[in-house]
């Protein structure tokens, strides 16, 4: 079946198509026995759909032309039995079926963003964060609807349209050759529209993802945007972009209109030729009006069916660019390999060694580091200094190890971060830089984000510690007080202060501060700094700053140049 999916579709590559649905379906196959159940519910739906014409016929031809009460009675009493049994079985479905949807969906959903953590903010800094939002949200959602409603249609499908031309059969064999004459021009027609149907559905989604990435970038801006006073010019933007939007959805409803229009124009016609002919037999008496009226019913349930399998060839193309578009994000590669066995850290306060080290960003000549050497001892204290640009951020990553070295090594207490485990080298590795991350969530929670099991005791310690007191006593509800949207409402050095606070709960082995006091004044950065060199003496912290004053009393001071790290005198 997932080959003839894949082949269904216009792709320039059907193999990596066809490895999208295998994707897919795996999550689906796991719900087997829930599609099980729903399969069986819809068994029973249609037949007692296909139940409703032949009552009608026996009600019109048994009861009212016989003039036989007794029949019209039992029958209009099987006619409602018979509905309410359908309107009881259409709500357990429609439950059912929001329920296995929303798993499906979900668990894609999941899957995706968990590819997504392992990335490293190269690939983000590449990427238009809306872009990556309207994948993982429309283009998911998109799918999900295909992976389960195509499935439930089809069936359905399929169980009406054999069930109706068996109904039909037992009427006339010979009306019921109007179906064959319908379904090849049809099938022909849908095979000439579905390549526009690709086409502009995957430019609608792209000019969605321009909308979802202008507003990820200037909502956050709209402080800067304002003091600059280019309001209109935004607007502006805004308004192209929903202009080049609605082109295209305009485009996609006509070509969509004509792609349904000529169906079911062909569909009224057999309909008319069918009420034409029937309508002659009943005339001449050689059939019976309820047995007109059943097949006419009948062959609207044969149509829609085969109308709605026709659609769902249509929606193939539809649903293939979306699964193209998060394939694309499925098929990017970690900058950092996992590996299947780590090494644990071994005891120590955080010693670092750097061997031979080598990297350039991918798609770059030049060498952020060319051979660097370095060594810190654990426990102390440094300042790493350089020009901006130079490289110190990177180290900073590549000790996080969000990218692999070219070549040489990094070591902390004597294992290679090659070999431990991200997520355990990364809380032993405390950053904290100028670019604050701030949840919506309430001030305690954002203190223990790193250490969600610290107690509330911790916390508070911790808040104390980075000189929060004064913050939390203005706080409405003090340290359970709900910051919004990425903390807005608080300055940058009550921030700064925060992501202290929160570091200090995560009690790593290393500490970097990457200018994490540039917002305080220098009173505050001494008393920030003397907590640290307090409750980190025995742990290495590594201080990079501009400003003088920060790099006081470091123990070894580094200069980055030129690809190398320079041991350079300190001062005290």
């Amino acid at each position: 079946m997932l080959k003839w999916l894949s082949r269904t579709v216009t792709h320039d590559n059907p193999e990596q198509l066809e490895q999208a649905f295998r994707w897919l379906y795996s999550f689906v196959r796991p719900q087997r026995r829930a599609i099980l159940g729903l399969l069986l519910l819809s068994v029973c739906a249609t037949f007692l759909v296909l139940l409703q014409p032949w009552l009608t016929k026996t009600l019109i031809d048994g009861g009212l032309i016989a003039k036989d009460y007794s029949v019209l009675v039992s029958v209009a009493l099987g006619m409602i039995f018979v509905g309410i049994i359908s309107t009881a079985l259409s709500g357990v479905n429609r439950y059912l079926h929001t329920q296995l949807s929303g798993k499906i969906l979900f668990a894609l959903r999941n899957d995706l963003y968990q590819h997504l953590q392992t990335l490293s903010p190269l690939f983000y800094g590449r990427h238009r964060i809306g872009d990556i939002m309207s994948r993982i949200d429309g283009d998911v959602a998109q799918i999900q609807r295909f992976a389960v409603d195509s499935l439930f249609s089809a069936v359905s499908s399929v169980l009406g349209l054999i069930g109706a031309a068996v109904m039909m059969l037992l009427l006339s064999w010979k009306l019921s050759l109007l179906v064959l004459i319908l379904i090849p021009l049809e099938v022909l027609w849908l095979r000439w529209m579905r390549q526009k149907v690709e086409v502009q559905t995957r430019q609608l989604r792209e000019r969605s993802a321009d909308i979802s990435s202008f507003l990820v970038e200037t909502l956050p801006a709209m402080k800067f945007i304002q003091s600059v006073g280019q309001e209109p010019k935004e607007r502006k933007r805004l308004e192209g972009l929903n202009h080049n939007y609605l082109g295209d959805l305009l485009k996609l409803q006509v070509t969509e209109f004509f792609t349904q229009a000529i169906p079911s124009t062909l569909t009224s016609l057999t309909r008319a030729s069918a009420f034409l002919i029937g309508g002659y037999w009943v005339i001449e008496g050689t059939w019976q009006l309820g047995a007109l009226i059943a097949f006419s019913t009948y062959l609207g349930m044969a149509v829609g069916p085969v109308n709605s399998l026709l659609g769902l060839y249509v929606a193939i193309q539809r649903m293939s660019v979306s699964l193209g578009r998060v394939n694309e994000l499925r098929l990017q590669q970690p900058e950092v390999a996992r590996n299947h066995v780590y090494t644990e850290l071994p005891n120590g306060n955080g010693g670092i060694s750097i061997r031979d080290l080598c990297f350039a960003y991918p798609g770059r000549v030049e060498n952020v580091f060319d051979q660097a050497e370095l060594d810190i001892r654990g426990g102390s204290k440094v300042a790493l200094t350089g020009s901006s640009g130079v490289g110190k951020s990177t180290l900073v990553d590549l000790l996080h190890r969000h990218f692999e070295p070219n070549s040489g090594s990094i070591m902390i207490d004597g294992v290679a971060v090659a070999d431990i485990d991200p997520s355990s080298l990364r809380q032993q590795v405390a950053v904290v830089s100028q670019d604050i991350v701030l949840f919506r969530a309430t001030l305690r929670e954002n203190i223990r984000y790193a250490n969600p099991a610290a107690s509330d005791e911790a916390v508070l310690l911790a808040a104390k510690q980075s000189k929060l007191e004064a913050l939390i006593e203005h706080l409405p509800e003090g340290i359970d007080t709900e910051f919004g949207e990425r903390g807005q409402q608080l300055s940058g050095g009550q921030r700064q202060r925060i992501a202290i606070a929160r570091a200090l709960l995560q009690n790593p082995r290393v500490l970097v501060l990457d200018e994490a006091t540039a917002a305080v004044d220098e009173k505050t950065e001494e008393e920030v700094i003397a907590a640290v060199d307090q409750l980190f003496s025995d742990r290495t912290r590594i201080l990079i700053s501009h400003r003088a004053s920060t790099l006081v009393g470091v123990d070894q001071r580094i200069l980055l140049q030129d690809g190398k790290l320079n041991v350079v005198e300190a001062t005290g």
